[in-house]
Order: structure tokens, then C-alpha cells, then sequence
């Protein structure tokens, strides 16, 4: 079982349902917060006797023992008697408590903040853990000081980097409550008063700017006898002059969101959506960004009843894609809804790149269906962009029939060849984000007939361009490869894997992709555990996956009621999970189902061509199938009468 800890306040514990750890009485929550504390070092007896009591009594030892004892049937209640404990245990003198970083909220927390690359979406997930000041139930503990001291100062560090956030993306008005609290509850924070004075100046409340940095000067003047830094005087000269720089470096993604300079006029409209693609491929925080002003661009384009500039609005954003389930559904709908539209409405003499470009755009947003609409609309792009032998339009096209060549099973040889002729045509052409795809689908590919060497290759030229360009985006797919490629190393430990698999799912919970990363990690530490026939763990969190990993772990239900896995590079592993409970279950219809299903991909590893993970290769789940059916007819064909024989009846009347 899963246990969660919680410093931010209140020292709390509770298991993977939300349900709290009894933690008796206060002594017991001192011992685990100084454990916690300790971050996983040994703390010996002496010294907690020390820190819980400022005059031991004597038993000092044994209460302390009695307390670790009773935490040690809170935290692993299901552990038998007398088995050695796996997460509060005694190392020589003392005691040690070695959760994973993740099941520690402030431990959470600093890697967020620490991390320069946490988008706003990660920083405000990790302010809002706090519940209260750091370890709130000892504030006069000696021990728990310098970690209280630490944390705070972490957590206004996470609150100006938030605002620093907010300002980039345009949202100035958003930073100014929170800001405008912290100086007042701190007002020693010369950072603070300088983005709260810029967020007003770029929320147009010049003279509020101007009256904050008047205020701030009292404060640090009045209270601390320091006269404002360089920073916050640059800053009031800057406001006065009304210098441009003032309105930010990211002034720009705001163009397609501020919707009554939109409806001014299509080219500028046009433009924006231009610099969004660019944004979109920037980094965590430029993606989120232009996913939301994406949707404001095309409700603009549409308000303006103008079909062709709709038409090439939704047709711009061209941004590679590269993971078969959308980040957000609702707003992909709309988006393909809304290319439907202006396809209809499109006037006979539209230039074919623009009608092209609608059918790429369906092809490419509608993703995991099994409908023959997006297929057909990725075909039609192809052929439009090779009759104008168009590259960019090309590239795009083949984005769109790589997004539909999921619908069926064992087609890694075709996606390798459009991630080859992607390579190739925008090297000739220097479309760098194309050619990153186009390696990106090739590592795929490779990995999934274990061609890891190629793959190896594809991966490493995906983070020399990413390094080259400043893509920050495709190092969590290369990352997520490395983990792979340790879960199929023939040396590697589960442990290894596991490690890999986490440290690339860390990154991955900042990329600001969420339909990438919802049940990515528990289904590889899954996954990872099936091929190598450890014991199966519920770590829950499956997400989308939860159907078809379900039977696997709870005996006794029934897998002949599991939907068909969506299309998708996951879905061979899907199938195998569903092969696998099908023969534990003996249910033949489900055996036979899960073979006919997997026999296209008998020559492959099952989820490798995502690139990320991997349950084994398919063909020891078609075997263990056939086993199990040649089993279960054998011993039917023993039970059945032979021809000839005669069979036991009613006695004959005397």
C-alpha cells in the first residue's frame, strides 16, 4: 500500500485512496515528522529522545520504540508478523523513513520550484499542496526550524516565479491579488513589489504602478532603513518614460486572444496564429499558451464570416504531433468541428493549399477513433500536397497519415516509412520541427520490431536538432526513451527500470501535456513488472488505461466485457494485458478475441512503438494463448466418447 505524507502544515499521512493514517497521539506525529526531516537518513534513538523532550523521562527509549512500533502499524497495516518493514525501518541504533520524493509533498514541491523549466500549471499545483505554515504542529521545535526556514523561503520564491509566469503569458491582471498579498505579508521582497508594480503597469493602472513603487520605498525605508534597489528604481524611471520594453517579451502571444484588436482584421489575426505555432513548440509554458489562444484565434476568424481567412486561421497551426490522445478533447472537437464548417463553406476557386490544409487539420486533431472520416481527410491532404508539390504542406499531410495509420495493429513498418520520406523531405527543405517528427516516428518504429540500435540513432539526432533550435518539448519523448531502452537492457534490474521509468515521468509532469501524461508511469512500472513475471502491484492511476488493466489486477472480473484498446501506439500492450487475464481467467472467447487481435504485431514488442514502454513482445502472449486453448481442447477430447464405445444408460426392465 501507498502512503502519502504531508508537511505543508499540518504533518499528516494517508493511503492511495485519500483515506488518513491513524497517527495516535501527538508524540507519534513528532517521531514521523522528524523522521520525514531526516530525508531518509538515520536518526538515532538518542537524538529523537532529545528532540521530543527537552528533560527525558525516564523510559525515554522504550516510549520512542513504543511509537515508532504503533507508526509502523499505521503506515503498513497489511504487513504479517514478525516480516521486515519496507518503509519505517531500524538501521543499527536508530530509525530511517524512505518514502519515494513523490509521496512527500514538500519534497514535491522543491523539485517543482527548483526546476527552471516548471510551467505556471506546475508551480500553481505546487503552491496549492500548502495547507498552513510547514510542519504547523511544532512550530517551536528546534528541529524542525532550518526545514521550515528553507521551505518558506522556497514557497515565496514559488509565488514570484508564478507572477513571473503569469506576466510571460500575458495574464498580468491574474498576478496582481496574489502579488499585492505577498508584498503586504512581506514586504522586504523587492522582487515582489517589482513584478506587482509591473503586472499593474501592464494591466493599464500606470498611476497604481507608480503608487506601489511609492509605497514600496516607504516600506523599505521606514521599516528596514534601506533605500530600494537598482532593480525597483530602473523600474519607476522605466514606467515614467513609458519605455516599450515595459510590455513584456511575450506581449506578442497575447495578439490572438485580445479580441477586439482581432476583429480589426484578418491578416493581423492571420499573424498571430503564425507566432502561436511558433510558441506552441517553445516550451511547457508557450505550449499551454497557445493552446488557449488557438481557441480564441479560430472563435475570432469565425466571427468575421469570412470562409477562406477561417479556413486559414485553423489550417496554420501546423504544429507537429506526435502522441495519438489529445491534450485537451473538448477543444480538439472544436477545432475539427470548426474545419468542417469552413470546408463546407469553403467558394469553389479556393486555393487547394487552404482546403488541404482543413483536411490535414481533422486528420491530425482527431485522434484514438476508428472512424473513416479523418483517414479519408488525411489521404485526400496527401494527394493535394504532392500534386502541388508543396514540402510544408507535404509535411503536414503526413503528419495527418501517420496520426490515422493506427486503426490497425502491426503497421510499424509503414510508420517507418513516413518518418523516413518525413527526414528526408524536410532536410532537403529545412522544416526542422518536421524533421524532429519525422526522427521521433522513427524511433518508434525501430523500437518497436527491437530495432533499438536505429532507434538509438533516430533519438540522439531528435535532441541534436531540439538542442540546436531550442525545442525543449522533445527531450520528454527522448527521455521517455531512455527508459525503455533500460527496461530492455538484458542486465537491467527492475529497480533500474523503475528509476528510469520515474525520473523521465518528473519531466513529463511539467511538459504541460496532459494527455500524454495521464497513466503513463503506472502503466509502465506495470508493464515492467508483467515481462519480467514480478508480482503484479495496484499503484492505481491508470487513467485511460484503466479498462484494460483492470482484469489483470482484480481476479474474477470479467475480461470478455473490455472494450476494444483505442488506436494507438499503446495499443498492442493494451491487448497483451487483455491476453494475459483472458488466459489466467480461462475464458476462451476472450483468448481467441485477444489472439486474432495481436497476430498482425506476432513479430513486435507490444507498446515499444510508442517509444516509452513496453509489456514484452507478442508473441509469448500468442503462445501462451495457444497453450491454454490446446489444453483446455485436449482435455475436452478426453472426456468426449470415442466412436464405438458404449456409453452407460438405463438398466434394461427385468
Amino acid at each position: 500500500m501507498r502512503i502519502r505524507f504531508g508537511v505543508l502544515g499540518p504533518v499528516v499521512a494517508e493511503d492511495e485512496t485519500g483515506r488518513p493514517v491513524d497517527l495516535k497521539g501527538p508524540m507519534h506525529r513528532a517521531v514521523l515528522a522528524r523522521l520525514l526531516v531526516a530525508r531518509g537518513r538515520v536518526v538515532l534513538v538518542s537524538d529523537l529522545v532529545d528532540d521530543l523532550w527537552v528533560a527525558p523521562p525516564d523510559g525515554a527509549v522504550a516510549a520512542v520504540r513504543t511509537f515508532v512500533a504503533a507508526l509502523r502499524r499505521g503506515l503498513e497495516p497489511d504487513r504479517p508478523p514478525r516480516a521486515p518493514a519496507a518503509l519505517l525501518i531500524t538501521k543499527g541504533p536508530g530509525y530511517a523513513l524512505s518514502p519515494p520524493p513523490a509521496d512527500v509533498d514538500a519534497w514535491r514541491f522543491e523539485q517543482v520550484v527548483l526546476d527552471p523549466e516548471s510551467t505556471l500549471a506546475a508551480l500553481t499545483e505546487a503552491l496549492g499542496q500548502w495547507r498552513g505554515p510547514a510542519y504547523a504542529d511544532f512550530p517551536d521545535a528546534a528541529w524542525a526550524r532550518a526545514d521550515r526556514a528553507r521551505l518558506t523561503e522556497l514557497r515565496l520564491h514559488a509565488v514570484e516565479r508564478q507572477a513571473a509566469a503569469r506576466l510571460d503569458l500575458g495574464r498580468p491582471a491574474e498576478a496582481v491579488p496574489d502579488l499585492d498579498a505577498h508584498v503586504t505579508e512581506h514586504p522586504w521582497r523587492e522582487e515582489g513589489w517589482r513584478l506587482l508594480a509591473t503586472a499593474l503597469y501592464r494591466s493599464g493602472r500606470q498611476a497604481d504602478a507608480l503608487a506601489v513603487l511609492r509605497r514600496a520605498r516607504e516600506l523599505l525605508t521606514g521599516q528596514l532603513g534601506i533605500d530600494p534597489g537598482p532593480a525597483l528604481r530602473a523600474l519607476q524611471s522605466d514606467i515614467l518614460t513609458q519605455e516599450p520594453h515595459l510590455d513584456g517579451q511575450a506581449v506578442w502571444t497575447r495578439a490572438a486572444a485580445t479580441y477586439d484588436r482581432v476583429l480589426r482584421g484578418g491578416p493581423r489575426l492571420e499573424a498571430a496564429v503564425g507566432l502561436l505555432r511558433n510558441l506552441a513548440v517553445a516550451g511547457p509554458d508557450g505550449l499551454e499558451a497557445a493552446r488557449e489562444q488557438r481557441a480564441a484565434a479560430v472563435a475570432a476568424a469565425e466571427q468575421l464570416s469570412d470562409p477562406e481567412l477561417t479556413a486559414r486561421v485553423i489550417g496554420a497551426y501546423d504544429v507537429p504531433a506526435i502522441w495519438t490522445r489529445v491534450d485537451d478533447p473538448e477543444q480538439a472537437g472544436a477545432v475539427v468541428a470548426a474545419a468542417e464548417r469552413a470546408l463546407a463553406a469553403l467558394p469553389s476557386d479556393a486555393h487547394p493549399t487552404v482546403r488541404a490544409r482543413l483536411l490535414a487539420t481533422i486528420a491530425v486533431e482527431s485522434r484514438g477513433t476508428t472512424e473513416p472520416r479523418p483517414v479519408a481527410c488525411a489521404a485526400e491532404a496527401e494527394r493535394i500536397a504532392r500534386e502541388l508539390d508543396d514540402p510544408g504542406l507535404l509535411a503536414f499531410a503526413l503528419n495527418g497519415v501517420w496520426m490515422q495509420s493506427f486503426g490497425r495493429i502491426g503497421q510499424s513498418g509503414r510508420r517507418d516509412a513516413i518518418g523516413a520520406e518525413l527526414v528526408a523531405l524536410a532536410s532537403r527543405h529545412a522544416l526542422v520541427t518536421a524533421e524532429v517528427l519525422g526522427h521521433l516516428i522513427r524511433m518508434q518504429a525501430r523500437s518497436a520490431v527491437a530495432g533499438f540500435a536505429e532507434a538509438d540513432r533516430h533519438a540522439a539526432a531528435a535532441d541534436a536538432l531540439a538542442a540546436r533550435h531550442s525545442l525543449p518539448l522533445v527531450g520528454v519523448f527522448t527521455d521517455w526513451y531512455r527508459a525503455l531502452r533500460t527496461d530492455v537492457a538484458r542486465d537491467a534490474r527492475a529497480e533500474q527500470a523503475e528509476q528510469a521509468y520515474r525520473a523521465a515521468a518528473a519531466r513529463l509532469d511539467r511538459a504541460g501535456m496532459p494527455g500524454m501524461r495521464a497513466g503513463l508511469l503506472p502503466l509502465a512500472l506495470l508493464g515492467m513488472r508483467v515481462q519480467r513475471g514480478l508480482p503484479l502491484v495496484d499503484e492505481g492511476g491508470f487513467g485511460p488505461y484503466e479498462a484494460w488493466v483492470r482484469p489483470l489486477l482484480s481476479p474474477g472480473m470479467a475480461v470478455g466485457d473490455v472494450p476494444d484498446p483505442p488506436p494507438g501506439p499503446l495499443a498492442e500492450a493494451l491487448w497483451c494485458l487483455v491476453a494475459r487475464a483472458a488466459v489466467d481467467a480461462g475464458d476462451d472467447a476472450a483468448m481467441r478475441r485477444a489472439r486474432r487481435a495481436l497476430e498482425p504485431a506476432a513479430g513486435e514488442w507490444a507498446g515499444a512503438g510508442s517509444g516509452l514502454l513496453t509489456v514484452g513482445p507478442v508473441r509469448p502472449y500468442l503462445d501462451a494463448i495457444d497453450r491454454r486453448l490446446s489444453r483446455r481442447a485436449d482435455r475436452r477430447a478426453a472426456t468426449r466418447p470415442r466412436p464405438g464405445a458404449r456409453t452407460p444408460g438405463p438398466h434394461p426392465p427385468a
